[in-house]
């Protein structure tokens, strides 16, 4: 069963979900202050978090920020009124997915679905179909697609579950050009509304981890692709 960490100051908030998310096997572990929760997340045995944007002691940009600066895990940010400078920025800072208040369970459940399939080598239903190698080697770049790892020049490379699952999109088909609809269709797995700037945080982010390599080339109007040459070649 995964184990769910929900930071919001809504003592209301964790009983009804927790007994909700166990119909999904989830079990949701509540913690109203950033502190309590960053102590927990700090003990292990978590496999994704949930963060609400309003806390106390700290907004939620900033949890995020403290928690990306340790660990990787899933993040799903809960956006005050869905306003999209908050999806923006969350995003920015190495959240994994978001969803605006209030919310439906059951999406929240499906979000988080998807982000903890990420987490699963075997999990990726276009890696399976494509035959996928279990190991991508470029020009100074190796994706281990069993391990979910990342070298860049021999260093192992952190990313989030998104910027992994985009790596791996673009590296199973290395000079393919995917639209910025294509990225977030394979990303997602389920309907959402599809707004480009998402793509580009994402892109962005991870080309900066991937430095000094010029990995991701943009093609105006059109998409990205993997500009590098696979060893082999």
């Amino acid at each position: 069963m995964n184990r769910i960490l929900l930071i919001d100051d809504d003592e209301n908030l964790g009983p009804p979900l927790a007994t909700y998310f166990q119909r999904f096997e989830l079990q949701l572990v509540h913690a109203t202050r950033p502190s309590a929760g960053l102590a927990q997340l700090r003990s292990g045995g978590f496999d994704a978090a949930i963060l609400d944007v309003m806390l106390p002691e700290m907004d939620g940009f900033e949890l995020c920020r403290t928690i990306r600066k340790d660990s990787d895990i899933p993040i799903v940010m809960l956006t005050a009124r869905g306003e999209v400078m908050d999806r923006i920025v969350g995003l920015e800072i190495g959240a994994d997915d978001y969803l605006p208040k209030p919310f439906e369970p059951r999406e929240l459940v499906a979000r988080l679905q998807t982000v903890l399939r990420r987490l699963k080598p075997n999990g990726n239903a276009h890696a399976t179909a494509l035959g996928a190698a279990p190991t991508l080697k470029f020009e100074g770049l190796t994706i281990d697609t069993a391990r979910r790892s990342v070298l860049r020049q021999g260093e192992a490379v952190e990313l989030t579950g998104t910027e992994y699952e985009l790596l791996a999109m673009l590296a199973r088909e290395p000079g393919r050009v995917f639209s910025r609809d294509d990225i977030l269709n394979q990303l997602r797995g389920h309907e959402v509304d599809l707004y480009t700037r998402a793509v580009d945080i994402v892109v962005s982010r991870l080309r900066k981890k991937l430095e000094p390599l010029d990995c991701i080339k943009t093609l105006r109007n059109a998409g990205y692709s993997l500009a590098l040459r696979r060893e082999s070649e």
